[in-house]
């Protein structure tokens, strides 16, 4: 049933109102969404108020929620300049520094910025926001067929914002990277948390998710376990740089298993237990959905390309990660999205070492 409510049609920016003059308070009205979601959102709120009044409603509701949120975190004091808090005088300098020292295996909540775990709370709310656009598009005609398939890449883009983190704070921990490095890392954690947006993660975020989709796709057979041919079936596929990370960094013990705990669906400890089990019963090959049964306990191998399900078994290969690493066992210490990050860096740098050479 239809609202009785009347709306008028307005530009998405006019309900936002006018953006913050202040640069340095990090997320501000108008900057809640970017400037390609703003389009969408303008393009898509008259098309959904034409057929959907109840719905637009909801969204224009819901938008307006999530900016209520953005104005809360831009209260707090920048990340990137001097504050005097409490607990005494915060710098850029500081705070990287602190991140840098203050790393173990417990959860690091409370050593955050406040402004920190505010703006990831609100970054989670946009994702999903992001993919009800998406959902409600999917459902909606051809005439919306379009904004489906954007706004769904735009919520993965979220997802890879959120993941950036995770995988920043763990390059930080990581002694046995260079100082210069984690320092780099801290300085893009820092930014990524006073606006939420990340360079690097909108680079990788579109090559990861081609490699998270061609894996759904391609639902190798656990037999040998290997993933060779899926790994190379992928690669194909990919741009210039995912291809240089296979041929450099394949031969890396940690970034192969990795992978094949990207690729699988499950951790190296269970690949390891499966080839055994397959082995001994004679069995060349399996499909994904015999993966539980042979191993005796529920294992979700089988995801599907929701974004949910890459975060949850992102998580899943993360905190496997950590625990190795905690207790010095075998098998990788880091996730495939860790090793490609930190490859991408190392190329960055290389570059402009070569740039500034060449000058």
């Amino acid at each position: 049933m239809e609202s009785a409510t009347n709306f008028e049609d307005i530009e998405l920016a006019d309900f936002l109102g006018e953006q913050a003059s202040d640069a340095s308070s990090g997320i501000q009205q108008g900057e809640l969404f970017t400037e390609r979601q703003h389009k969408l959102l303008n393009e898509i709120l008259p098309m959904i108020q034409k057929i959907n009044k109840e719905k637009y409603e909801i969204f224009i509701n819901r938008i307006a929620d999530l900016e209520s949120m953005a104005n809360s975190v831009a209260k707090f004091p920048s990340l990137l300049g001097r504050s005097e808090l409490a607990g005494g005088t915060r710098t850029r300098d500081t705070l990287i520094e602190s991140l840098i020292k203050h790393q173990d295996d417990t959860d690091r909540t409370l050593r955050l910025p406040s402004k920190a775990n505010l703006g990831k709370a609100l970054l989670v709310a946009k994702t999903h926001t992001l993919s009800d656009f998406s959902n409600f598009s999917k459902h909606s005609g051809n005439e919306f067929e379009k904004y489906a398939k954007a706004f769904e890449n735009e919520t993965m883009l979220s997802i890879f914002t959120l993941l950036a983190e995770d995988v920043y704070l763990n390059l930080i921990s990581d002694v046995t990277q260079p100082m210069e490095f984690r320092r780099e890392w801290a300085l893009s954690l820092i930014l990524l948390w006073e606006h939420w947006n990340d360079q690097t993660s909108e680079n990788v975020a579109p090559v990861l998710q081609s490699v998270w989709t061609a894996r759904r796709r391609l639902a190798p057979a656990f037999g040998t376990m290997m993933g060779t041919s899926e790994l190379l079936l992928i690669s194909m596929q990919m741009d210039d740089q995912w291809i240089s990370f296979i041929k450099q960094k394949m031969g890396d013990n940690g970034v192969t298993q990795a992978m094949e705990e990207f690729l699988f669906g499950i951790s190296t400890e269970q690949i390891s237990e499966l080839r055994s089990i397959l082995k001994t019963k004679g069995i060349s090959a399996i499909g994904r959905d015999e993966v539980s049964k042979f191993l005796g306990q529920h294992v979700k191998a089988d995801a599907g390309l929701d974004y949910r399900d890459f975060y949850s078994l992102y998580t899943v290969r993360r905190d496997n990660a950590r625990s190795r690493t905690r207790m010095k066992l075998e098998g990788p210490h880091k996730t495939l999205e860790d090793y490609f990050i930190q490859f991408v860096t190392e190329q960055n740098k290389e570059k402009q070492n070569n740039d500034t050479f060449a000058k």
